[in-house]
């Protein structure tokens, strides 16, 4: 064969991934002109796990978790129940002292008013699933507080993640929520940890993924412009408003794309004037423009 013929095939086999990987800014343009609506600041993380392409808007800086820290405390909590420290069907008694305070969010307190006994599985339900503080609390008093979350992320290699406080803590000061923070990077990394299966026993990786893919929240975030019956699985944080700025609007998640490969993305909306609809409205046009992007990229 010519040298000729050489240099035209390794010139074909470059043009596809030539072309995707050029592509990459005006995905990234276009989530910032997204972003800008928002008014506020809003980090973004977004990566193929497969091929580990990436887009990251502001991917390293800090931003409150707010309720996303759950994914974490859940996730250490299945730690343990791997290691045999604690079991899915132990029964653990949730004092009404407990509760976070009216106007948190708590299926628990609401439906046992006077305390509760409730299985571990449960409290990973309702924390991960339906975003419960009081449950959350009850699970950091089990796995031996936030710091002992934040070493088992640091230890899985996960180093822009910090736990630190309770949601009672978070309750009595608007700004505590701040020392509760992750960087979105820092955020996809640990999804790719989940997806991986680092950290986990396969049962309990199917476990979290299960809570997290069956949650009724966030319905206009992630999954806002995606199409019908695609697959996310993600967890939501949302903050109160305080002088008219928003402290957290955010959605952190593993959407599966229809060739199979999996699109590792967090969206943090913080310190934003724009309502809800709007906040909510930047979530799920960013993620509607990951899809888009890789879709049709897959189709080239």
């Amino acid at each position: 064969m010519t040298k000729s013929f050489w240099v035209i095939l390794l010139t074909i086999i470059s043009l596809p991934a030539f072309s995707q990987s050029r592509s990459l800014p005006r995905l990234q343009k276009e989530i910032e002109q997204v972003a800008a609506s928002a008014q506020g600041r809003v980090g973004v993380a977004v990566t193929v796990l497969e091929t580990n392409e990436t887009v990251s808007v502001l991917g390293n800086e800090k931003f409150p978790m707010q309720s996303v820290y759950k994914f974490p405390i859940g996730m250490m909590t299945l730690h343990l129940i791997d290691r045999g420290k604690l079991k899915l069907d132990q029964k653990v008694t949730v004092a009404k002292e407990e509760y976070v305070r009216r106007g948190q969010h708590s299926p628990i307190r609401d439906k046992y008013p006077s305390g509760a006994t409730l299985t571990v599985a449960e409290l990973l339900r309702y924390t991960v699933s339906e975003s419960d503080g009081s449950g959350s609390d009850v699970l950091l008093r089990l796995v031996g507080g936030a710091a002992a979350v934040t070493q088992y992320l640091q230890r899985l290699g996960v180093d822009g993640v910090m736990v630190v406080d309770t949601e009672k803590e978070i309750g009595r000061d608007v700004s505590v929520q701040y020392r509760n923070w992750a960087k979105p990077n820092a955020a996809v990394l640990l999804l790719r940890k989940l997806q991986e299966g680092k950290g986990l026993s396969a049962a309990s990786r199917a476990l979290l993924i299960k809570l997290m893919t069956e949650t009724p929240t966030g319905l206009k975030r992630l999954k806002g412009e995606l199409p019908a019956g695609t697959t996310v699985t993600h967890k939501t944080g949302t903050s109160g408003t305080t002088n008219g700025l928003t402290h957290a609007t955010n959605d952190i998640g593993i959407i599966t794309l229809p060739n199979g490969q999996h699109l590792a993305i967090a969206v943090f909306v913080s310190d934003a004037k724009a309502d809800e609809a709007t906040r909510e409205g930047v979530i799920a046009k960013i993620a509607s423009a990951a899809w888009k992007h890789w879709t049709s990229s897959a189709k080239n």
